[in-house]
């Protein structure tokens, strides 16, 4: 195998793509073009702000377009496309005519998809890693050219491992590159898919276990309802003992169908995030006997 010469085209979005996409800059890469979705609105204001990736492009004198409208005008030039999370699926049409490896944040051919790092920590999965592999029109089943795996602790949350991943996955891509592609090797085992997160599934349903649901905190936004008002659960932890679903005790424990759920950080709607006791305490005049 001989180091890959050809230059780069970079499409990615989020800031995991960007920490990727910064590691490919360190370490020297002709990075030809980068894409990535449409500025959007993020965070909070509801301002039109670019995605990370675009802003570490052009603070490298990086040409970015929001579509594949370059590629296509350039698909005659020998050029290898890396894809990090860009959030869209590549046509046949560019597929034919350019080669591109996709850096995929699961061990392949488990949690293919579009959340494969919430879907590991909901499961409890206790090993996960990154994938280099072959992008092709099916979603995520292309032959895997190096892999490498990472531990899930029982307290890292998804925006931990997830940057966990980009960093280890970014390693494993630049030496992949520099080592050379060599030949993939189809995928092996009994496929899982990582299907979008639904609204519906950020809302605890306190009838299921206590480690299911700390598993759910620390994989998405998931919230509760104390009045007809959504509550934020930013961080809890399994604890021992029974007590009545959904019941909040003074020690800031909650029921479950196994074991107690102990809420540690919460955020009541409209208001910053703030320790849990601080929060019940807050209430003691009203209250509260039980989450909806």
């Amino acid at each position: 195998m001989t180091q890959e010469v050809r230059p780069l085209v970079f499409l990615g979005t989020p800031s995991a793509a960007a920490t990727i996409l910064q590691q490919l800059i360190n370490a020297g890469f002709d990075i030809r073009h980068v894409v990535t979705r449409p500025d959007a609105k993020r965070g909070r204001g509801g301002k039109t702000s670019a995605s990370p990736v675009k802003e570490l492009a052009l603070a490298n004198n990086l040409t970015v377009t929001h579509d594949l409208e370059w590629l296509k005008q350039n698909m005659a030039t020998p050029m290898l496309g890396v894809v990090v999370a860009y959030g869209r699926i590549i046509p046949t049409s560019v597929l034919d005519h350019m080669q591109m490896i996709n850096v995929h944040f699961s061990l392949l051919p488990r949690w293919r998809g579009a959340a494969p790092v919430e879907r590991a920590i909901i499961e409890g999965d206790a090993v996960t890693g990154v994938c280099i592999m072959e992008v092709e029109p099916t979603l995520d089943t292309g032959a895997v050219y190096a892999r490498s795996e990472t531990a899930i602790s029982e307290s890292v949350t998804a925006d931990e491992l997830t940057h966990e991943l980009a960093v280890s996955g970014g390693h494993l891509l630049t030496d992949t590159l520099r080592r050379g592609l060599g030949t993939p090797l189809p995928q092996d085992g009994e496929p899982t898919y990582a299907a979008k997160i639904a609204p519906e599934e950020l809302r605890i349903d306190w009838s299921m276990s206590a480690g299911d649901i700390v598993r759910r905190v620390r994989s998405l936004r998931t919230f509760t309802t104390v009045d007809n008002a959504r509550l934020r659960i930013v961080e809890a932890r399994v604890q021992p003992g029974s007590q009545a679903v959904g019941t909040v005790s003074e020690n800031c424990r909650v029921g479950t169908s196994e074991g107690l759920v102990e809420l540690v950080r919460v955020q009541p709607e409209g208001k910053q995030v703030m320790e849990a006791g601080a929060w019940l305490r807050g209430r003691a005049s009203r209250g509260v006997s039980t989450f909806q």
